[in-house]
């Protein structure tokens, strides 16, 4: 089964939810990178040339490791994690970034943007563009520059320009938001690299498409290492790429259950979250050219959002997790930020891993529901990335004194006052 066996037979929509709802002036654009990116879906040698490149230059596949110590702590199921932390740049990021890089140079672009929260998505967006020789420019929301400044710092080193986005609240939207005003002035010679599988159709595919190499590798390791598939898999979602990646290598398999893990924040009620399905507050609307669940107010404006983790503090959701979970094929929860601190704790001292807060939050919905399981019972988590960009978030969120003394001998250096 694949993710398209759920369209509705409308190219680019889901259920009611995806399409393309972007200014006249794009239109062209759109439907360049559309038809370029049907014929290399059609194209084996495409795929072939995407999978080589990841494993020469980004170290795939990686692996599937048993979580021994946590999972007999716990005493509950098997806990097992998928490592894409463990790829160039520090997470799942660049497959994404590789695969678009490809279809950049078919089309003949000479020039890459993108957006960025967490600082991941940039990171391996420069790296790209250094490797195929791409200029680059990166649209930051300038809360995110200073609490992901170790991202910057590489993007920056890598060549490429990065854009402190100062409108609205400063975080990922916003530079979506600035990243699209860059795509309809420069059209003729850029391509927008999208981050996550959101956006105008056919970003949500493409995306989807790009980051299925973790699902087709997890599903073969897991039986092989687990003896096994998992009775359930954990993923973080913001606007939902690295979930949709692993998910789609159990969408067959009806014993598998599939759970997205949203940004809690300060909890239900609290208004500062970022859990579009797992908490009643979101709504289905049109932004940021696709239809999906926004967290908006009755007026269709945009509210504020708020997690620890910069990469899921985003207003939507990738439309076709919207209509998986409306047909009953993935569960959403959410994890506050509470348990996230409480969650890289335990994972680091048991484990020796430090993933990053956004994939700790798949940690804390699986851990949370972990011992209430059978010991013969299989979980699988996706570390979509790794906690080296957090460690200025980490530090503070785990009252870290000598690091707080350090930051604050720094702040104005890093910027970190704003």
């Amino acid at each position: 089964m694949s993710i398209f066996d759920f369209a509705d037979g409308r190219e680019g929509y889901y259920g009611q939810y995806g399409g393309t709802f972007l200014p006249e002036i794009l239109a062209a654009t759109i439907e360049e990178l559309q038809d370029c990116f049907a014929r290399c879906k059609e194209d084996p040698t495409f795929w072939q040339e995407y999978v080589d490149l990841l494993q020469s230059y980004s170290g795939r596949p990686t692996p599937v490791t048993h979580l021994a110590n946590l999972s007999k702590q716990l005493g509950g199921a098997q806990i097992y994690v998928k490592r894409e932390d463990l790829n160039h740049t520090g997470s799942h990021k660049i497959n994404n970034v590789l695969g678009q890089g490809l279809l950049c140079k078919r089309l003949g672009k000479t020039r890459v943007i993108a957006e960025t929260g967490a600082g991941q998505h940039g990171y391996a967006t420069a790296t790209m563009a250094a490797r195929f020789g791409f200029d680059c420019t990166i649209y930051m929301g300038a809360v995110d520059v200073a609490r992901q400044r170790p991202n910057v710092f590489w993007m920056e080193r890598m060549g490429a320009k990065v854009v402190a986005v100062e409108d609205g609240q400063k975080t990922l939207k916003d530079a979506i938001n600035e990243a699209l005003r860059d795509w309809v002035t420069n059209m003729h010679n850029t391509h927008y690299v999208l981050g996550t599988a959101c956006g105008p159709h056919p970003f949500p595919e493409m995306v989807s498409y790009f980051q299925s190499i973790i699902g087709q590798e997890a599903r073969q390791q897991i039986v092989k290492v687990a003896g096994r598939l998992p009775d359930r898999v954990y993923a973080c979602v913001g606007g939902g790429s690295n979930a949709i990646g692993i998910f789609q290598g159990f969408l067959d398999d009806s014993g598998v259950e599939l759970v997205a893990c949203e940004a809690g924040g300060h909890g239900p009620g609290s208004g500062m979250h970022a859990a579009r399905l797992a908490y009643p507050d979101a709504s289905v609307g049109v932004a940021q050219g696709f239809k999906t669940y926004f967290l908006q107010d009755d007026n269709g404006n945009m509210l504020e959002t708020h997690s620890i983790a910069a990469g899921l503090d985003y207003i939507g959701v990738n439309p076709i997790l919207v209509h998986l979970w409306e047909n009953d094929k993935v569960r959403f929860t959410a994890a506050t930020d509470e348990q996230v601190r409480e969650t890289i704790k335990l994972v680091m001292r048991t484990e020796g891993l430090i993933p990053a807060l956004e994939s700790t939050h798949a940690f804390a919905m699986a851990i949370e529901e972990a011992p209430k399981m059978g010991v013969d019972e299989v979980i699988l988590i996706n570390q979509s990335g790794r906690g080296d960009k957090d460690i200025f978030t980490i530090a503070d969120a785990l009252d870290d004194k000598s690091w707080k003394q350090f930051i604050a001998s720094k702040a104005k250096e890093y910027d970190l006052e704003k």
